[in-house]
């Protein structure tokens, strides 16, 4: 069965309100774990730390520029992800449209192309 990522993507609006609601959030995320395990679809799954504490690496000039701190524009935070194994494209999207998020935020799903495969 092919993989499908469900990227979390947030806005500063739509963290706040889950930090709002952080333990709530917790708990309903776990609960979805819970059930990607119980249907055998779960692969992996992990959020992402405050965006302040990273670092990005520039590759637009001759030399990598790194700077700290999120990127200058901040409109959409790659926030975390669930790695799934499902028989098609509408069974993940069936499973994104489950992930708990905070009002604001989205999911995008993209397939992981299998090690014999080339993406395009």
């Amino acid at each position: 069965m092919p993989k499908y990522l469900l990227i979390m993507r947030g806005t500063d609006e739509s963290n706040a309100a889950m930090m709002a609601n952080i333990d709530e959030m917790i708990a309903t995320s776990r609960q979805f774990i819970d059930d990607l395990f119980k249907a055998g679809v779960y692969v992996a799954a992990e959020g992402l730390d405050d965006p302040a504490k990273g670092v990005v690496v520039d590759f637009g000039g001759e030399t990598p520029v790194v700077t700290d701190g999120p990127y200058g524009e901040t409109k959409e935070l790659f926030g975390g992800f669930f790695l799934i194994d499902v028989a098609s494209k509408e069974e993940a999207v069936e499973w994104a449209k489950r992930v708990p998020a905070a009002p604001g935020a989205k999911v995008e799903v993209r397939r992981v192309p299998g090690g014999d495969e080339t993406p395009h």
